[in-house]
């Protein structure tokens, strides 16, 4: 059984620097992919401020309204909490999400960082899919804690032998996570499995920094794409990452 999967920052539905809106823009493109499972970070729940500044803003949460006519189910993970609104990860799903659980995982007060993990029922597959989207801490101090609490969380409540995926933006520019995702998980990287290394994922126009990343347990990987320059660098500062996975 083949699956089809997808992580992208969207940077809250603003171009690179803020300089315009274009979360209509960006749901287009994500159609385009035709992802199975897509994993996204900095998505808004709700913002007062930028609903009442534009008039094209959704009504939905952009989850929803990402998700809309495609994605026939999704979970949000609220992370970051202010005044006129919040955002955090979200997965959207073209098969059923069967359960749903955000895990703070803030390494200070001042960056707040969740881990949304999802079980997903998809056909022809013997057990659930677990699926986590993860957005890591700015500093090597914070990553190395949230991948700790990581490492313990699926440790403890995913079977070694059941399909996992752990996507998202890993903010690891040493490209460390990896190795110890590899000893204590058993995970592989979609893109060192196929390519060798990390993709460059960061900036979008013409990427140098490897930050996102698809991790595999379970899978093996028959193609891995980054989706990187026009059109993709007027939507987000970073470029998405697809890859085409089969269970076995």
């Amino acid at each position: 059984m083949d699956l089809h999967v997808a992580t992208y920052n969207i940077h809250k539905g603003f171009s690179h620097f803020n300089t315009r809106m274009v979360i209509h823009e960006l749901r287009d493109r994500l159609r385009g992919v035709g992802a199975d499972v897509v994993f996204l970070q900095e998505v808004l729940g709700g913002h007062d401020v930028h609903a009442r500044r534009h008039v094209d803003w959704p009504d939905e949460p952009q989850y929803e309204f990402l998700a809309q006519a495609v994605w026939g189910d999704f979970a949000y993970g609220r992370n970051a909490v202010y005044g006129h609104g919040h955002h955090g990860n979200a997965i959207l799903s073209r098969y059923p999400i069967a359960s749903a659980e955000n895990q703070d995982i803030s390494a200070h007060p001042f960056e707040q960082r969740g881990l949304l993990h999802c079980e997903i029922t998809v056909p022809g597959a013997s057990e659930t899919i677990h699926a986590v989207c993860v957005h890591l801490a700015l500093n090597e101090r914070g990553r190395k804690r949230q991948l700790a609490a990581m490492i313990e969380r699926l440790n403890e409540m995913v079977p070694r032998n059941a399909p996992l995926v752990v996507a998202g933006d890993f903010n690891d520019w040493r490209d460390r996570a990896g190795q110890r995702l590899a000893s204590e998980l058993g995970l592989k990287e979609a893109f060192r499995d196929r390519r060798g290394r990390s993709a460059r994922s960061f900036p979008a126009a013409l990427p140098i920094l490897r930050l996102d990343r698809i991790y595999v347990r379970g899978f093996s990987i028959f193609h891995a794409e980054v989706h990187h320059g026009h059109p993709w660098s007027k939507i987000s500062d970073h470029a998405l990452l697809s890859a085409r996975l089969n269970i076995g």
